[in-house]
């Protein structure tokens, strides 16, 4: 089982916005732009890239999503107390 892995996400305030950013992504607009544009977050800076996110440092519901996906995949929005995530696994 893999402990450390590298993603990126979009941090936004309500449900329906996470939904439409995501349908955006699913219509080829670039997650990067995306993320600059609308996140809440302050990698946003970066594209929404968190860097290498490891096992027990980031919010349980988070964390079990991110360590889901395959490289490249990107998931629903994923409710947690900071608001809705989309998220992208880069590695």
């Amino acid at each position: 089982m893999t402990n450390k892995i590298r993603c990126s996400h979009i941090l936004l305030k309500k449900q329906s916005e996470a939904l439409n950013i995501l349908l955006q992504i699913k219509k080829g607009e670039k997650f990067g732009k995306l993320a600059r544009s609308n996140s809440l977050c302050s990698s946003k800076r970066k594209d929404g890239n968190l860097g290498y996110v490891t096992r027990g440092k980031m919010v349980k519901e988070f964390e079990n999503a991110a360590f889901k996906l395959a490289v490249g995949q990107i998931s629903e929005p994923i409710r947690t107390q900071h608001g809705y995530h989309i998220i992208k696994r880069l590695e």
